[in-house]
């Protein structure tokens, strides 16, 4: 079955960095899109980045756009969020999901969590002051 397992989360001090992983199992990895959403507590799930199947098209939330950077190694099936410059406002579990996209002619991406079929179980990321 489909496994994507997030890993790299921790604690870290207001402007530190952070790498987040995911490893895709159980799919054809080069045919899905691949996003991260995060939940921090008492909110609802949002978006922070999305890299599309052939890596060409990347899109960030506009909350950590110059901060955080997303790429993918279709070779070893990997999505990686780097984060940095954290703000304490970064606190929350982290999610990576997966979205078909492989019927498609262009690279799309998407930041709507309705698109992803396949999700994470999340990785906490803590950022003190």
């Amino acid at each position: 079955q489909v496994q994507l397992v997030e890993s790299g989360g921790g604690l870290v001090q207001a402007g530190g960095s952070l790498r987040l992983s995911c490893a895709a199992s159980g799919l054809t990895f080069s045919s899905y899109a691949m996003g991260w959403f995060r939940q921090a507590p008492g909110k609802e799930r949002e978006f922070v980045a999305a890299i599309s199947r052939r890596g060409g098209r990347t899109d960030f939330a506009d909350s950590v756009k110059g901060r955080f950077t997303i790429s993918r190694d279709n070779n070893k099936n990997t999505v990686t969020l780097q984060m940095n410059s954290l703000k304490r406002e970064d606190t929350a579990v982290y999610y990576c999901a997966a979205d078909f996209t492989g019927h498609q002619a262009y690279e799309s991406i998407s930041n709507s969590m309705r698109e992803y079929k396949y999700w994470g179980q999340g990785t906490q990321v803590t950022v003190s002051s």
